[in-house]
């Protein structure tokens, strides 16, 4: 009897894992997906915006043209502001590109008065008839043909050349 009790118990046990092996196998291949849709991502994190204050340093600052200051007509619209007095001053302000560069003045053996910062590359050349801007960071002519108002009517360029030329008792 005990034979047939151990038998009848495995053929139980066989006939329950037939129906339930399926459905279990089935609910475990169904069971990722399932999950995966019932599971819902864990969502981006969010970024915050920061609103940044203004930062004087990196901004571009713009230099106010200096009081007093001439302006200088250029080939292709071109125009720059000069403050000083180039018959007497060593140093003269220009301004140009929005910002304003002190040029002190450089001796020349051509009678051309010549301004040079070798800080900034700027560079203002004045003959007679004309003035020419340069930089010599990038080795280019910013500015050419640059006359103010009274030379446009025939004056010649206020240098210091010109101005010993009409003092030559000086």
């Amino acid at each position: 009897m005990n034979k047939l009790l151990i038998a009848a118990v495995a053929g139980v046990l066989s006939t329950t894992m037939l129906i339930a092996v399926p459905e279990a196998s089935a609910q475990t291949a169904s069971a990722p997906a399932a999950t995966a849709k019932a599971k819902p991502k864990a969502p981006a994190p969010k970024r915050r915006l920061i609103k940044r204050k203004a930062n004087p340093s990196k901004e571009a600052k713009v230099d106010a043209v200096p009081d007093g200051s001439e302006k200088w007509s250029c080939n292709e619209g071109l125009s720059f502001d000069l403050k000083g007095d180039m018959k007497r001053d060593q140093i003269v302000t220009v301004h140009w590109g929005s910002k304003n560069y002190n040029l002190p003045r450089e001796a020349t053996t051509t009678g051309a008065d010549r301004f040079h910062d070798a800080a900034s590359g700027m560079d203002l050349v004045v003959i007679p008839t004309k003035a020419m801007l340069f930089s010599d960071k990038d080795s280019s002519r910013l500015a050419d043909e640059c006359k103010t108002a009274a030379m446009s009517q025939g004056a010649p360029a206020p240098t210091q050349s010109n101005e010993l030329i009409k003092n030559p008792n000086n």
